[in-house]
């Protein structure tokens, strides 16, 4: 059974790099049959930037990469872009905890300015390291997640999460802060879901789900809003690293094969719809 006409195939998460495959990367995404991507920014030299300027030639660099992105293979790029949480971590042991809180809110204040230029779609990622900090760091990490949920509030726009794994107690302390910031719970997305909560244990928070063929299919029957993503890395030394990004289209030609085909409207359209507030288009029939 061939998909949908009119379905798009969507990567919700993913790095490229200028040192990695880059274009290439995304040609093999379009020739598995791939559509749209969201492109989160990241660090391209060693060690964090240390200075505003420095977070704004990041974004940029992924801002250049998008279009090239486009330009060359026709696929859609909306682009994702924050400081990373762990550059607190390292921004701490050089300039001081107090320094890098400041540095770390005004490059949110700068991120939150390009999605009102219409520049990005959303901020990410932002949040807290995935592993154990000092408690002042991780003090730290908090009250700038606190900020970027202001600023994604006032520019109208979802946050891309990055944390530990979430449990029950987890997805209800971001939804919780989600609130006291004013941001509605579902424009908050958990990036790197790797199991598969119920909806009524998420407290509203969006998944973002690693796109494992075991957990694609157990939250295919899921109802919206959830995505996919493989958070695929772009990184020379560990190649192919999260998941390759030929695996979302691959996961969409196999659940073509079965009844659960019109789910993939839920991750790749109406979870878009719901979360970002615009409808990613494509037509299979007569191209994009």
């Amino acid at each position: 059974m061939p998909l949908p006409n009119g379905l798009p195939i969507v990567d919700h998460h993913c790095h490229l790099s200028p040192s990695g495959a880059g274009v290439d990367a995304a040609r093999r995404f379009r020739r598995a049959g791939g559509t749209h991507l969201f492109l989160a920014t990241q660090n391209y030299a060693a060690g964090v930037p240390r200075s505003l300027e420095g977070y704004s030639e990041q974004f940029t660099t992924t801002e250049a990469l998008a279009q090239r992105v486009e330009a060359e293979t026709g696929v859609t790029v909306y682009l994702v872009v924050a400081p990373y949480p762990v550059d607190l971590v390292e921004a701490t042991a050089e300039l001081g905890v107090g320094a890098a809180l400041e540095l770390h809110r005004t490059a949110l204040d700068l991120a939150g300015r390009w999605v009102r230029e219409r520049r990005a779609v959303a901020l990410g990622e932002v949040g807290r390291p995935h592993f154990p900090v000092a408690p002042e760091v991780g003090e730290a990490a908090n009250r700038a997640l606190d900020h970027a949920l202001a600023v994604a509030r006032d520019s109208g726009c979802p946050v891309v999460v990055h944390s530990e794994d979430l449990d029950i107690t987890g997805y209800r302390d971001l939804a919780e802060r989600a609130e006291r910031a004013g941001l509605p719970r579902e424009r908050v997305v958990k990036h790197y879901a790797r199991s598969r909560l119920p909806a009524s244990e998420r407290s509203a928070v969006t998944p973002s789900y690693l796109a494992r063929r075991d957990l694609v299919r157990d939250v295919v029957g899921d109802p919206s809003p959830w995505f996919l993503e493989t958070d695929f890395l772009d990184d020379p030394a560990r190649p192919g690293a999260v998941l390759d990004l030929a695996t979302i289209p691959r996961r969409a030609a196999a659940l073509s094969e079965t009844p659960d085909v019109d789910r993939l409207w839920i991750p790749f359209v109406d979870s878009v719809e719901k979360v970002y507030g615009f409808r990613p288009e494509f037509s299979r029939a007569g191209g994009q």
